[in-house]
């Protein structure tokens, strides 16, 4: 029970390494996920090359002015982003919340005008003006003047052909114009400086005199005063006093301007003199050098993007500045690599036991793609990183990023726009890797499945072979104890296995080797009896001779009172036979003394063998010598030999090899009958000598030819009366033939002939 209980330890300790598979399983599919990912961003790079070669040399697609400038000059230059509907002009600014990110403060740091008492309220300009700076002078002053009261909140926005401005003000005075009043600058009032197409400078004024409805009038075109011309119907929008200041919402087309644009609000804070203070805006509205830069996207550039939305991409265009010029496409659904839907199973038990049991397990170490995750670029209008400095400065390349909720994982790549040589702008495409995750998930789902029902179906297996084994072993032990007795006896016979496996083999080898003890201790058995045998007719000689002896001494000593005559007849009767019975004690004695040293000579071989000198000879010329002696030693027997003309050198002693063929000649002549032809036969193959001795005679029993080699084994008939009292056999002529072939690093054999005519004994040597 032990044994069985090790072997099924160690086989369910082997089916641990089982969960190597998924391990492994698994890493290959985290190495698969890295070559797709590879692959999606090799095909981004080519999608916004694509993309990037439909706006190449094409100058017209991009602002004639914004796109050229070196440096961007926040606050002064503007962005107006697409607004996905119209304005309401209500002053309320809630239409503006989706995009009021771009919001841009403006305050005491951003004065672009100052103005004196010694300028006049008819909007005249007296030697004061000489004060009116550049915008960047006014900021400087600034900061060395009193704190202003005045700061808002400006941007821009684009809808269709129209041009959007919000400002959220913060004036603790708001001084309206006069309703009966024809100067503009007699209240607090927002102006508006403009490059026209034709490249000229226009100027308007916003000037309320109480909040609701507005429109803007035309300045002169000259700057020496701001008299306002003519009504300019175009410009609308609505003023709107509020608890800290005002707001104000403005329309007009962007066909008014090629760009270049400026913005300012004048503070009149006294009702008396209604005298100007500053003005803060975003620049000088009077100096056409002064004024900003709209920056809009695109239209065309959008309608080259529009087909886009389909490509599952999210694809920006932006300048040279990273201000948006473009865009198409959700982020959301830019998975990254369309995958189907997963095919529920019909079978309805493996449905529910994968989807209650095995996919929540599976999840507790894989991630699935988020369906909502936190876009950070949703409503951005500029873009930053380092994939898109790299590709404004012309050279492609990839960015990997988290999202801020880290859990989507969105790849972009960047591609250069070209004009005339220069790079003016870049083609970000965006995706998630939310398709190659699901793709992942699905092949681990599947990897899992297989590698569960592999690791259940070989546990099983492996302890159904672990039982079979040790049942089969646990079976093995139990016959072999059956037929051992308490006496350490072999009484039975081990059932011979019919399997062809390793444990077969171990049952046929103890099989055997229980069949060869078996054996043995019959020759154990049975040696007693063959020495009994064998020392029975020596001894009893002696034993018969000694009493005879006796017998004679003591008729010999009562023939003494015999006459003279009888009695010399006596003594010499009696030394007859007394010499007779001494002969045969002597001969029973020899006969004891040839057992004896029959049964030590082996010993005496193997002492020999390690002091005999190894030489090289020819090993036809020792069996021919041999067999030329046999023919005059058994001259009724006759010998024939075979042999190849040339040499078959062997390494070793000629004297025991002589002495090894005596043995097999001797055997072979014990059981042949007079004038029975004995074969020698000495032949090479295969770098092999190759000696055999065959005579007809009695076959050898099953079972029996292994053991013949060893030491007093016979299988002559017990009743056979041809040996001779003087040479007793024990069985100990092979064994010592096997110890000699054995010292040449041979092998000797014993068989049946083919015919079944007599024996065949074969030793091999390996040639020198």
């Amino acid at each position: 029970m032990r044994l069985r209980f090790s072997i099924r330890l160690q086989l369910l300790v082997l089916s641990l390494f089982f969960f190597a598979i998924p391990y492994l399983g698994y890493n290959y599919v985290w190495e698969l996920e890295q070559y797709l990912r590879t692959g999606q961003e090799q095909t981004m790079i080519g999608t916004a090359r694509a993309v990037a070669t439909a706006l190449h040399e094409r100058p017209a697609l991009f602002d004639s002015e914004s796109a050229y400038l070196k440096d961007v000059r926040p606050g002064t230059d503007l962005y107006a982003p697409p607004i996905p509907y119209p304005i309401q002009l209500d002053g309320e600014l809630n239409d503006w919340q989706q995009v009021d990110d771009l919001l841009t403060h403006y305050g005491a740091n951003e004065i672009v005008e100052r103005f004196t008492s010694a300028q006049t309220n008819d909007g005249t300009q007296s030697a004061a003006s000489e004060n009116k700076g550049t915008a960047s002078e006014n900021k400087d002053a600034a900061s060395e003047g009193n704190e202003t009261s005045l700061s808002f909140e400006h941007m821009v926005g684009r809808y269709d052909q129209f041009l959007y401005a919000m400002f959220n003000v913060t004036d603790d005075t708001l001084l309206w114009r006069q309703a009966n009043s024809l100067s503009v600058e007699r209240g607090d009032h927002l102006l508006i400086g403009m490059q026209t197409p034709a490249g000229d400078l226009a100027r308007y004024v916003v000037a309320p005199y109480e909040s609701g409805w507005v429109n803007a009038f035309k300045l002169a075109e000259s700057g020496a005063t701001n008299r306002a011309v003519e009504n300019a119907l175009s410009i609308q929008g609505r003023w709107q006093e509020t608890a800290a200041g005002y707001n104000i919402e403005l329309r007009f087309p962007l066909s008014m301007t090629s760009g270049a644009l400026a913005f300012a609000i004048v503070d009149v804070d006294d009702p008396v003199t209604r005298q100007k203070r500053y003005a803060i805006g975003t620049a000088n509205t009077n100096n056409i050098d002064e004024l900003g830069t709209v920056v809009t996207p695109s239209p065309e550039i959008e309608r080259i993007l529009a087909g886009l939305k389909y490509a599952d991409s999210r694809v920006w265009v932006i300048d040279n500045h990273k201000r948006v010029l473009a865009r198409a496409g959700d982020i959301q659904t830019a998975s990254g690599l369309n995958t189907a839907k997963r095919e529920a199973s019909e079978n309805l038990i493996w449905r529910w036991v994968e989807t209650h049991w095995l996919l929540p397990l599976y999840y507790h170490i894989l991630t699935k793609p988020p369906a909502d995750f936190v876009d950070e670029l949703e409503d951005a209008y500029a873009l930053a990183g380092r994939d898109i400095g790299l590709a404004l400065n012309g050279q492609p390349d990839s960015l990997w990023r988290l999202t801020p909720d880290n859990k989507a994982v969105v790849v972009s790549a960047a591609y250069p726009i070209f004009i005339e040589g220069a790079v003016m702008g870049a083609v970000v495409v965006e995706q998630t890797t939310n398709g190659i995750r699901t793709l992942r998930n699905r092949a681990l789902e599947q990897l899992f499945h297989v590698i569960l029902a592999v690791m259940i179906l070989g546990t099983l297996g492996l302890l159904l072979f672990a039982s079979r084994i040790s049942n089969r072993i646990r079976r093995l032990r139990d016959n072999t104890e059956a037929i051992i007795d308490a006496n350490g006896k072999i009484v039975g016979k081990l059932p011979i296995a019919k399997e062809g496996d390793e444990i077969g083999d171990l049952s046929r080898a103890f099989s055997d080797v229980l069949s060869r003890l078996q054996q043995y201790n019959s020759y154990l058995e049975n040696m007693a009896s063959r020495l009994s045998h064998e020392l029975r007719t020596p001894i009893a000689v002696v034993k018969s001779s000694l009493d005879a002896l006796s017998q004679v001494s003591v008729q010999a000593s009562a023939s003494t009172s015999a006459s003279q005559e009888a009695q010399a007849n006596a003594v010499v009767q009696n030394s007859a036979q007394q010499d007779i019975f001494v002969q045969r004690a002597q001969s029973g004695i020899s006969r004891l003394s040839s057992i004896l040293n029959a049964m030590s000579e082996a010993t005496r071989l193997e002492q020999a063998i390690a002091q005999e000198d190894v030489t090289t000879f020819n090993m036809i010329d020792v069996i021919k010598g041999c067999v030329g002696g046999y023919q005059h030693a058994y001259t009724d027997r006759q010998f024939a030999l075979s042999c190849p003309p040339d040499a078959a050198m062997l390494k070793g002693a000629p004297d025991l090899i002589a002495q090894m063929f005596d043995k097999i000649i001797s055997n072979a002549v014990d059981f042949s009958q007079p004038d029975n032809i004995i074969d020698v036969a000495v032949y090479a193959k295969d770098k092999r000598i190759i000696l055999t001795v065959s005579n007809p005679g009695p076959l050898l029993p099953e079972g029996m030819k292994q053991q013949l080699v060893q030491s007093m084994v016979s299988v002559r008939p017990e009743g056979e009366a041809q040996q001779s009292e003087s040479s007793p056999h024990l069985g100990l002529g092979l064994y010592i033939a096997d110890i000699i072939i054995a010292f040449h690093k041979g092998s000797l054999s014993l068989s049946n002939k083919e015919d079944r005519s007599g024996v065949l004994v074969t030793a091999t040597f390996p040639i020198a």
